[in-house]
């Protein structure tokens, strides 16, 4: 793979020396046009769906995977969306607002307007944000939508199903969704080896490896939302979530060899979660060119699990925790003539409250309140576009004994160079800092298995990153292309260490040590061989981790590579993908998400849709995941194999109707919401 991922970027590098030679096409502009599906900016690209795109999907997710995003995975399976770099969080958004898994499944594709994907976000994202997906509609003045997605695997005990519901009579506008998805998984098997060094020089060597396993799970969720807008004024949103989560008695038993004693351990655990959240929103358009945008958002997480696993001596805990957030937001924009500009200020307060009982007694109060102001230029002088901006951060945290006030800048710039028509140079500089999971920073200490424990580390303080992104690209109608090269520099970063006490056990914990660097080249290139009818897509690159801790120097280089292509044939849609899967070495860890395929095929009549997703075919037993551990005290290796995603069939059957055809555009801004209950796993 490696090769052959090496000549696939040679390929795509000499692909857009030669681009020249496709008919050219001006489209520089960012407005809707006819000629161009792809605009560039200086934040990142304008897409325009094409109405067979359009037509052959119906969600969110398929038509971002019909657009084939560079650096994004999306799984139609999961629902998920995901940076194929593993270089942090996609934001999804419909109308600017982030979007919730029940709004990207309601989602109508055919009244997509345009797609604004920003490889560069700026300083109103906020921290670890690598792509914004914004997702840009039209809304119906008067009439409604009813719909409903099912989708149910054909191989195994899986299935998500959703129904929605939204009402439109003159400013207002009432939805409704509801999602229901459950799993009842036996297939999953994990085999580690792990050896450990002891304190007398000894090596110990143990085996652990899944002879039966049972993943279950049931979710429910609902989302009622009121809309009150007229697009010349305002926007009023309310919107209620509730969601419940169980999953009860998960278990896996083990054989457990050691070479002195064979035997099987079991580890079972059952967690329960109810989220609840409130979210207000007000936009007002206070002149022609000034905007004010005010969001609210109160969050609740209650949850509720036990573990328990009996490898070496029985090792039983249980957690019942309760995390509060409130979220506030305050953004003005003004549309000057020479640029936009945009300042605001965050403010988040976050209580959490977990308590450990059984073997793992402890609890954790923790204070967490952050303020964040920034201000933004955003314009185009020339041929040179340009985002810049710069925020400030006051983090403040508090647990027992321990706290920490931290403050930082954080500036960015973006630039998009307009070499012609068709080639564009763009190049971003972020300085920026990463907080570690509130959980990382408990007190608490919790046991694996026979020689392992995981322990917080309530003095852990953020560390800071620096970026650069340099991208040559091309485009016109039928082609787009670019290579790029990333670098991020991480100084006194957070990362995991092994510590061994003198009864021989093994402690894994964060510290912030020396240094992380990281190298990622990386070539794209899409093309509609036959417009409108064949699109194929592809991407390679290669990474290099290095990683420079307190003891110890690791580094890694890796090679990855994605083809898809798809056909629109009439009321029929064909789409094939295949990814090499992607390596990455952070700390002493080696993670890697191994190759896979998947065939989609889809039939569309009137306001109906079928469509079979074939996920690893012709594979008896997916390997899911693999990892590496290459600690002074500890070596590992651990597979992850699923019967369960090999030759994985799911039918989906999505069903919309419509009434009310008079569209309107309506500007909104982003939602927030806090997922981060802080329970150590």
């Amino acid at each position: 793979m490696k090769r052959i991922s090496s000549y696939f970027l040679l390929a795509c590098m000499a692909l857009v020396c030669h681009a020249q030679d496709i008919d050219k096409e001006a489209a520089l502009q960012e407005v809707e046009v006819k000629g161009a599906s792809v605009v560039n900016k200086a934040d990142g690209r304008l897409y325009y769906p094409t109405e067979q795109q359009k037509a052959a999907s119906a969600t969110g997710y398929e038509i971002l995977q019909r657009l084939a995003l560079p650096n994004i995975l999306v799984n139609e399976v999961t629902h998920t969306v995901s940076a194929f770099n593993n270089k942090g969080e996609v934001q999804l958004r419909i109308n600017d607002i982030m979007a919730s898994r029940s709004d990207m499944m309601a989602l109508n594709p055919q009244t997509i307007i345009r797609i604004d994907f920003i490889d560069s976000p700026g300083v109103r994202y906020g921290e670890g944000v690598a792509y914004v997906i914004n997702i840009v509609t039209r809304r119906s003045d008067s009439g409604y939508t009813l719909g409903t997605n099912l989708s149910q695997a054909l191989t195994a005990a899986k299935g998500d199903y959703s129904v929605f519901g939204k009402w439109n009579k003159g400013k207002g506008e009432l939805s409704l969704d509801y999602d229901f998805g459950y799993q009842d998984l036996k297939g999953g098997r994990t085999a580690e080896t792990a050896c450990y060094t002891l304190t007398d020089g000894s090596l110990y060597t143990i085996s652990r490896s899944d002879v039966a396993t049972r993943t279950r799970s049931i979710g429910n969720s609902v989302q009622l939302k009121y809309n009150l807008a007229d697009s010349a004024a305002y926007v009023f949103q309310v919107a209620l979530d509730a969601g419940l989560t169980n999953a009860p008695g998960n278990y896996s038993q083990k054989a457990i060899a050691d070479g002195v004693a064979n035997y099987t351990a079991t580890q079972r655990s059952q967690s329960q979660a109810l989220l609840p959240s409130l979210d207000l929103y007000y936009h007002r358009q206070l002149t022609a060119r000034q905007t004010l945008t005010i969001n609210a958002v109160g969050t609740f997480i209650g949850t509720s699990s036990d573990y328990s696993y009996d490898e070496g001596t029985p090792y039983q805990y249980a957690v019942e925790g309760q995390t509060c957030s409130l979220m506030g937001e305050v953004i003005y924009e003004n549309r000057l003539r020479p640029f936009t500009l945009s300042a605001g200020v965050n403010q988040r307060l976050k209580y959490t409250r977990n308590e450990y009982t059984g073997d793992a007694m402890s609890l954790n109060t923790m204070h967490n309140s952050t303020l964040y102001a920034f201000t933004q230029a955003k314009g185009r002088v020339g041929s040179l576009g340009y985002v810049a901006g710069v925020g400030v951060n006051s983090l403040r945290y508090r647990q027992q004994t321990h706290a920490y006030n931290f403050q930082w800048f954080r500036p960015k710039v973006a630039l998009a160079y307009d070499l012609t028509n068709a080639w564009h140079l763009n190049y971003a500089f972020e300085y920026s800092n990463h907080v570690s999971q509130i959980a990382m920073i408990s007190d608490a200490m919790i046991r694996n298995n026979s020689m392992e424990w995981t322990r917080g580390n309530p003095d852990l303080h953020p560390n800071r990153m620096t970026e650069h992104t340099l991208r040559l690209s091309f485009d016109n109608s039928r082609w787009y292309s670019h290579i790029e090269c990333l670098y991020r520099g991480h100084p006194r970063p957070n990362m995991v260490a092994y510590e061994r006490t003198a009864d021989n056990r093994f402690i894994q914990t964060q510290r912030n040590q020396k240094a992380i660097d990281f190298l990622y080249l990386s070539a794209y290139a899409r093309c509609w061989l036959v417009p409108e009818k064949l699109m194929v897509m592809g991407s390679g690159g290669m990474n290099r981790c290095m990683n420079f801790g307190d003891d110890y120097t690791h580094c890694l280089t890796s090679w990855d590579g994605t083809v898809s292509a798809t056909a629109y044939l009439g009321h029929f849609t064909l789409s094939a993908y295949v990814t090499s899967g992607w390596r990455f070495m952070e700390g002493e860890g080696i993670g890697r998400s191994n190759a896979s395929s998947s065939l989609w095929a889809a039939y569309r009549h009137k306001n109906w849709q079928f469509a079979l997703t074939w996920l690893n075919p012709f594979v008896s037993n997916s390997l899911q995941n693999e990892s590496e551990l290459c600690s002074r005290y500890i070596t590992k290796k651990v597979d992850i194999h699923s019967r369960d995603f090999a030759n994985y069939l799911t039918l989906s059957v999505a069903w919309r109707f419509d009434k009310g055809r008079k569209y309107r555009e309506i500007d909104r801004e982003k939602r927030q919401k806090d997922t981060e209950t802080g329970i150590m796993k």
